[in-house]
């Protein structure tokens, strides 16, 4: 049955989209998607893009392809919390996707999305982008060297984490990227998961104007904020100008995306990892610190004792401090 359903898939030029249940602890959907590649490789499409909703509602993804980079067809349905769907693109297929949540149709029977809405009135992007604030994956098939190039944009803002696993071949910089820290925006931009250039609309923070040629557009100490939260996304219009390593490559793979991963995923990747996943510089010499009071003071209460200097009500106070400081220790 199985060889049966991927012989038509090949067969059927038309046919972009396959849908099924997806089961995390089972993994036999990935299973399945490695084993359709070697048809889908020398046959019409090359590449597959399973899209994972570990939400708790419904997730109805937008698909846009790049200038120049014909749509792709089957892309409107609707995830389910726990469903999955993969997408087979074509070898030189660029684009985007995002969740859309909170959809309808109105009276009036146009479909519209609370957030990641595309403005189209209808569950089809086609090449219309997402409304901002939206986070979005981006992909790049097939560019230099025969690499695909694939990232993770809050550069349009945020509205659910996104994680972006490869599964594949292990050449290039291949590993999984993800925005998957929720930003409490500064309140000065009014929507906590909206962009400086869509709350103010300066060039400075649009990278228009005086601002669009490269190396001209800077960080600000929002798009600075939104980094700190999403080390591994894009945080403005002219930022891989400078931060090439947010965009990253990967040989003959296919890809997992996930809308609201669970934390810590088990990928079996290597995984791009950011500041909040390490302590800091000055977390570690905290660190330090305490461990070394720990030792001064456990080295007094032992001298101490053993020239029997060491009464009950001090030897209580060298305790209290040394679980006081345990406990600090394990804090940070």
């Amino acid at each position: 049955m199985l060889t049966q359903e991927f012989y038509e898939l090949c067969s059927r030029s038309h046919l972009s989209f396959v849908r099924r249940l997806f089961t995390p602890r089972a993994h036999d959907g990935l299973e399945k998607i490695s084993r359709f590649n070697s048809c889908s490789r020398a046959g019409v499409y090359s590449t597959s893009l399973e899209l994972t909703n570990e939400c708790t509602s419904t997730v109805w993804p937008g698909v846009v392809s790049g200038h120049g980079t014909p749509p792709l067809t089957g892309t409107i349905f609707t995830l389910e919390p726990g469903e999955s769907a993969s997408l087979f693109v074509p070898a030189s297929w660029s684009g985007q996707l995002w969740a859309r949540t909170l959809c309808s149709y109105d009276l009036t029977g146009r479909f519209n999305c609370l957030n990641g809405d595309c403005g189209t009135g209808s569950e089809e992007c086609a090449s219309v982008q997402a409304i901002p604030p939206v986070t979005v994956a981006m992909f790049n098939m097939s560019g230099n060297g025969g690499l695909d190039f694939y990232g993770v944009s809050a550069a349009h803002g945020y509205n659910l984490a996104i994680l972006v696993v490869p599964q594949g071949d292990d050449e290039g910089n291949c590993m999984a990227t993800a925005c998957v820290d929720a930003p409490d925006g500064p309140s000065e931009i009014g929507r906590a998961c909206t962009t400086t250039c869509f709350a103010f609309g300066d060039p400075e923070n649009c990278c228009s104007g005086a601002y669009a040629p490269p190396g001209t557009c800077k960080p600000s100490y929002y798009s600075s904020y939104f980094g700190s939260r999403c080390p591994w996304a894009h945080r403005y219009d002219d930022d891989d100008g400078k931060e090439k390593n947010r965009t990253f490559a990967c040989s003959l793979a296919d890809y997992h995306i996930t809308f609201c991963p669970r934390p810590s995923p088990a990928t079996g990747h290597k995984v791009a990892t950011g500041a909040g996943t390490r302590p800091s510089s000055a977390r570690k010499a905290k660190r330090v610190i305490i461990i070394v009071l720990v030792v001064v003071v456990a080295v007094i209460a032992i001298l101490l004792t053993f020239f029997e200097k060491l009464d009950g009500g001090l030897a209580v106070g060298i305790v209290s401090a040394i679980y006081t400081a345990l406990g600090l220790l394990f804090a940070l």
